[in-house]
């Protein structure tokens, strides 16, 4: 197998928010209705491309609607958005109690042992140095060889989460690690509303009631319950599940993905956090669900999503708190449903959905502010070429259509793996056929030895995560012949040393700090302009 390299630069995930050339602009005024972390990102965005062009950007957000605010966690591109922005860690981190993010957890998914547990770690430059022993040993081992291939021996972001240490290096180390954050929502969206109007985007407190439609059946204006009429030549829906642009103006068909993720509940709940903070989030198997526990420097932030059919909002709150060890605690638990799936034209005529209106694949990787800030930066892109006719709204949203549905096929990976039989839910979605051809091609291929990096490429669900992730999830729920069927390895399966490993990584994480401490003390981003890592 050989590697791929992939030349990452952070200004790259915001190359489409860059100024835009000298040409009038197609959209001379945009409304966007809602805030939160979605409005606000997409403010942020569009507004980098063009207000220096006199565009016009305003948003619009209801006194009495309040954002859904649980979402803390997010992957590493939240990091390529606030470089892209200039915006220092050192600034928005305390203001939104942010820590940092290795990766996560699964504890419980499985039940093979020695599998009970694995860590999904975000990339490293470092990782170019182990990726290839992990993937060789992977294959070796479903082939039979008795060799070591459980993911979190291979990667530095395991160990530094394990020692609840920063990725964050010395300046001596000469190797950079990719990471996500955990943040209060509820701050992050108020800091990001306060950068938003710094940069000249117009802020406004009205409820939208309704739109009207235009005689192409595009959107002419919107209502508030002011009886105002506002109007703009774009659109942009960030009213959550509502959806009350994309959805109830434009009637855009919703596809669901109920078949493919039985989840469509969560409870929220905060509890005290720990002198020493993780870097990790942790997302522990439960009976009808999972339950996230997620590290601030003020609390933890805890839930647990689950399956309504299987499981009331109450045994499920009496189950959270038991875990949690709150039974008898009086702090008040925060009861969501979720509506599982995405919209087919996440543009559609002169309106853009972005966030929960455009769909929304349950949280279990954090992907949510990765579709706001994607989603965004790509229809900026559009704005740049002009390219507004209706072959490039077929184009934008087939590959947003195509990243939903690589990253609803990961997620499935999760719990189509599983092998736990304690209840019924998690039985019905080991044996859930309810799956995508690629993803069937893919399992085919890992279950008779072969490689699925060409699949993972070749397919849309390369378009949700990288090869070397779909390695780590195969790895980690331990999907290998059991260890009484296995062999000893021939010279060539056991080419590599564990113990050399081991020393590798071992004398690297000596270059990492206590995340508190670095917490502390957090410095300007270093001036390195780009990470190269082999994605495989």
């Amino acid at each position: 197998m050989t590697a791929t390299l992939f030349n990452h630069s952070y200004r790259d995930t915001m190359r489409a928010s860059r100024p835009l050339a000298a040409d009038p602009p197609p959209v001379r005024s945009v409304v966007i209705v809602g805030g939160g972390t979605a409005g606000w990102m997409s403010a942020l965005i569009l507004a980098r491309c063009l207000i220096a062009r006199g565009v016009q950007i305003t948003l619009l957000e209801s006194p009495t609607v309040a954002t859904i605010g649980v979402g803390e966690g997010s992957t590493p591109w939240l990091r390529g958005f606030f470089d892209g922005l200039g915006i220092e860690e050192a600034e928005w981190m305390p203001a939104c109690h942010a820590t940092y993010k290795c990766g996560i957890t699964f504890d419980g998914w499985s039940t093979k042992p020695g599998f009970e547990r694995y860590f999904h770690p975000f990339a490293s430059m470092l990782d170019n140095l182990t990726m290839t022993q992990f993937i060789h040993n992977a294959e070796a081992r479903v082939k039979g060889a008795n060799v070591h291939a459980h993911p979190d021996r291979f990667f530095i972001a395991a160990r530094l989460a394990a020692g609840r240490l920063a990725p964050k290096p010395a300046e001596s180390f000469p190797f950079d690690v990719w990471h996500g954050y955990h943040f209060d929502a509820v701050l992050l969206g108020q800091f990001l509303q306060r950068k938003a109007v710094e940069r000249g985007v117009h802020y406004r407190i009205c409820h939208v009631t309704h739109a009207t439609l235009d005689e192409q059946g595009a959107i002419a204006s919107v209502g508030t319950r002011d009886g105002e009429t506002i109007r703009a030549d774009l659109y942009v829906d960030c009213t959550g599940f509502a959806g009350l642009l994309i959805d109830q103006a434009l009637k855009t068909p919703f596809v669901s993905f109920a078949e493919n993720l039985f989840n469509d509940a969560a409870i929220a709940l905060p509890s005290p956090i720990d002198q020493a903070i993780a870097s990790e989030t942790v997302s522990t198997a439960l009976r009808h669900g999972w339950a996230w526990k997620i590290p601030l420097t003020s609390r933890y932030g805890n839930g647990y999503v689950y399956s309504s059919r299987f499981c009331s909002a109450d045994d499920a709150e009496y189950e959270l708190r038991e875990h949690l060890g709150l039974l008898e605690s009086d702090t008040p638990a925060r009861h969501l449903k979720m509506k599982i799936g995405r919209v087919t034209q996440h543009w559609n005529k002169n309106c853009l959905a972005i966030g929960l209106s455009q769909g929304f694949i349950e949280p279990l990787e954090a992907t949510a502010l990765l579709f706001i800030q994607q989603t965004a930066a790509s229809f900026a892109e559009f704005l740049d070429l002009g390219d507004l006719g209706p072959e490039a709204h077929d184009r934008f949203n087939l590959r947003v259509n195509q990243h939903f549905e690589g990253t609803r096929d990961y997620i499935v990976t999760h719990y189509k793996t599983n092998t736990r039989k304690d209840t019924d839910y998690w039985r019905e979605n080991a044996t859930n056929l309810h799956l995508s051809d690629a993803l069937k091609q893919l399992y085919s291929l890992w279950m008779t030895g072969k490689s699925i990096a060409p699949g993972v490429r070749q397919q849309a669900i390369g378009h949700g995560y990288p090869i070397f992730s779909w390695y780590a999830i195969m790895a980690g729920m331990g999907i290998f012949p059991d260890a009484r069927d296995l062999r000893a390895p021939t010279g060539a399966e056991a080419r590599y040393n564990m113990a050399d490993i081991d020393n590798l990584l071992d004398r690297s994480v000596a270059n990492f700090r206590d995340h508190r401490a670095v917490l502390a003390s957090i410095p300007p981003r270093r001036n390195d302009d780009s990470l190269q890592i082999y994605f495989w």
